[in-house]
């Protein structure tokens, strides 16, 4: 009993905070928002013993895409009007969408409450990071690694476009130093001593 008023307290935050993150006026107030929905979802996911997706949730989404997404907000100078424009062309689409959205958790709770299938029993020495590791490494061990190399060439990518040659910046260039002879480096000179 008390765990589902807790689930249903945390469904209400989500629900508030992800409508708030599209009607909120200011874009750095709908990224805190976003970010108040990632944590009460990640709630839910601890809710559901899924401790590993809550903390993925709360480590990947908080930790490094809000907080990239609240840079450019706050570094870009954002026209708010020309943002607000195509809101109302846009809302037919966004209403269908959402309805099917709605339409597929309620299907899915549905088959959760009237479904022929019994319950699962986990036991206590069930870990589900274990099960998800055993199933992303087994059934699904392809499609994982080519989402690691699909990151990979993201990533690869992101460094090439990002990277300017500077004039005003000295380097080094190791194939150089790498080639170099210590006879073109130090030269010796033999000098006299000096006599008093």
């Amino acid at each position: 009993m008390f765990e589902n008023a807790i689930f249903y307290a945390f469904g209400a935050v989500l629900l508030l905070s992800g409508l708030r993150v599209i009607t909120a006026r200011n874009p750095v107030h709908g990224a805190l928002f976003l970010v108040l929905a990632f944590f009460t979802a990640a709630g839910l996911w601890l809710l559901l013993r899924a401790e590993f997706l809550a903390i993925a949730l709360v480590v990947v989404y908080v930790g490094a895409v809000m907080v990239l997404f609240l840079f450019v907000v706050m570094m870009l100078d954002i026209n708010l009007e020309r943002v607000r424009e195509g809101f109302w062309r846009n809302l037919p689409l966004a209403l269908v969408v959402g309805v099917i959205l709605v339409w597929e958790m309620i299907t899915v709770v549905a088959y959760h409450y009237f479904g022929t299938t019994t319950p699962a029993v986990v036991t206590a020495r069930y870990s589900n990071t274990k099960a998800l590791g055993l199933l992303l490494y087994t059934d699904y061990a392809y499609a994982f690694e080519i989402a690691a190399v699909i990151l990979l060439v993201a990533i690869i990518a992101a460094i090439a476009l990002t990277l300017r040659r500077r004039k005003d910046t000295r380097s080094q260039d190791p194939a150089l130093q790498v080639r170099a002879r210590r006879e073109e480096r130090v030269r010796l000179v033999s000098m006299p001593s000096e006599k008093e």
